[in-house]
């Protein structure tokens, strides 16, 4: 018979793979965008510089996708109280706030209107 600590335990091991999934994300791509930023920075500095940003942008989206799995499982089989899943809302709605506005900064247009913004399209 497996006991509740057991679920428990292989769950919060689950979350924390989880954000330490999220968090090698973050720092493995923004490492690799700023690399690559020194490597064109002294032949092309402006596009250098708008590949860094795309770059680091793309690591936050992409890490903070993983760390709002890691939170919802947290939220779903170790606690899941209504105080826990008040909480899990407000982080997912300030993450995807904060993943929208990424996005957007780096795209330059909301994403619905982003086929209809790329060049050689009729609107």
């Amino acid at each position: 018979m497996i006991g509740s600590g057991t679920f428990e335990d292989a769950m919060e091991n689950v979350v924390r793979g989880f954000e330490v999934a999220g968090v090698g994300v973050l720092i493995v791509g923004s490492v690799l965008a700023f690399a690559r930023f020194v490597a064109e920075l002294f032949r092309r500095p402006l596009e250098a510089y708008k590949g860094v940003r795309q770059g680091v942008g793309r690591a936050i989206l992409l890490g903070l996708e993983i760390l709002i799995i890691a939170d919802i499982v947290q939220t779903i089989t170790i606690d899941p109280t209504l105080e826990s899943t008040i909480a899990l809302g407000v982080v997912v709605l300030v993450r995807t706030f904060l993943s929208f506005s990424i996005e957007i900064e780096l795209e330059g247009v909301v994403p619905w209107r982003r086929s209809s913004a790329k060049p050689g399209r009729s609107v």
